[in-house]
């Protein structure tokens, strides 16, 4: 009699992120030790209902087609599990006899991961529990990077590029670009690729250092007078000097997060009403974490990896454990897959090294020696004419 499994998704989703899925789903047929594969619909909420998605039999050619699909293919949510929730979760994975349970999400996530874990072990419950790596903030502890981040990170840089080249080509205005991010700025760094690759000034703000919003008015308004065109790129979750964020919507999810956003309006407001120029604010929203367009090569690869290792790590008899992910840059880009305990890595935040961030609004090119692989390295050349 072969294993049962169970995967669920938690936290928001990524453009690679059914990828993973695709790779548990296609390891597990192909291990040959596997009767039945599960799907919580709606992560935890489905968990917590029974409500399962039957893989089993789905047509191998869907199954490959998740590699194409934005978002989460079986619904994912933000429900961080209480102590009351824990039980009823062990007794779920008691009626459908789960050997097996695989959770794809952040620190969050990996929380829960690690508390189902510690509960099986003190029930003496036979089972194996592996996280699975996923978040575009980039801020999940010991892996090199996560799944989902190389993909966000070329869109912002991308995409700035894009509004790089529209604020020096009519530089009547300042634009700002907000980017996701509540607490750590990777994301937003990589749009700072588009001084790079432009010849607009631009000004990068990440929720690692506090701005003084005089100080970055100042900056702002002697960039604009060089006349190139001024991009602003800005983490939604930034904070001012008093520690409060520049903008919030007063909403906190189910993991108890403060909701960000709103940031690029404000300053967008405040350079119109202080500096008197003009100004657009910009905020790519979602589509910063779910468009396929701008999926990265190495994203994709390494998120099928991801969930294929965590299967064979399963099978293996591990638990108790996170997939991650170790990578050399010189001469050549290489990673490598590798576990480390769950407890290493709940609720922990990997934040931007602030030794990338030069002058509080410039990003190091240290950075993009880290990034450049991940994101892909072949960004478009543009033409300059004037």
């Amino acid at each position: 009699m072969g294993m049962n499994i169970l995967v669920a998704h938690g936290g928001g989703p990524t453009a690679v992120i059914n990828t993973s899925l695709q790779g548990v789903a296609e390891a597990a047929r192909a291990s040959g030790k596997v009767d039945k594969i599960y799907a919580a619909r709606f992560g935890a909420e489905g968990i917590l209902k029974g409500d399962f998605i039957d893989l089993t039999d789905v047509p191998a050619e869907v199954i490959a087609r998740l590699q194409n699909t934005p978002a989460s293919a079986i619904g994912s949510c933000r429900r961080k599990l209480t102590e009351a929730d824990y039980p009823t979760v062990l007794e779920i994975l008691k009626k459908f006899e789960i050997n097996a349970f695989f959770y794809n999400g952040g620190n969050d996530s990996m929380d829960t991961c690690n508390k189902v874990n510690e509960l099986a072990i003190k029930e003496g419950l036979e089972l194996s529990v592996i996280g699975i790596p996923k978040t575009m903030d980039n801020d999940l502890e010991v892996t090199d990077h996560c799944p989902g981040f190389g993909s966000a990170a070329r869109y912002a840089a991308v995409s700035a590029s894009e509004l790089a080249l529209d604020a020096s080509g009519l530089p009547i205005h300042v634009v700002v670009m907000e980017l996701m991010g509540r607490n750590a700025g990777w994301v937003t760094a990589a749009s700072a690729m588009a001084k790079r690759l432009t010849r607009c000034e631009q000004l990068t703000y990440l929720p690692e250092i506090p701005v003084d919003v005089d100080k970055m008015l100042a900056d702002i308004e002697t960039g604009y007078a060089k006349g190139n065109g001024l991009l602003v790129t800005v983490s939604e979750g930034i904070c001012g000097v008093d520690g409060r964020p520049l903008a919030d919507t007063g909403i906190v999810d189910g993991f108890g997060h403060v909701v960000p956003g709103g940031t690029a309006q404000y300053i967008s407001d405040q350079i119109i009403h202080r500096l008197g120029l003009k100004s657009r604010a910009e905020k790519p929203g979602l589509l910063g974490r779910c468009s396929m367009p701008y999926v990265s090569p190495t994203d994709r690869r390494e998120a099928y990896e991801v969930g294929r290792y965590a299967v064979e790590s399963a099978l293996r008899g591990e638990s108790g454990q996170m997939v991650a992910i170790e990578a050399v840059r010189r001469p050549k880009y290489i990673s490598r897959l590798f576990l480390t305990p769950l407890s290493g890595v709940a609720n922990a935040e990997k934040k931007f090294p602030l030794e990338w961030i030069e002058d509080g609004n410039q990003i190091a090119d240290a950075f993009f020696d880290y990034a450049d692989p991940l994101m892909g390295e072949d960004f478009p050349q543009y033409a300059f004419l004037r």
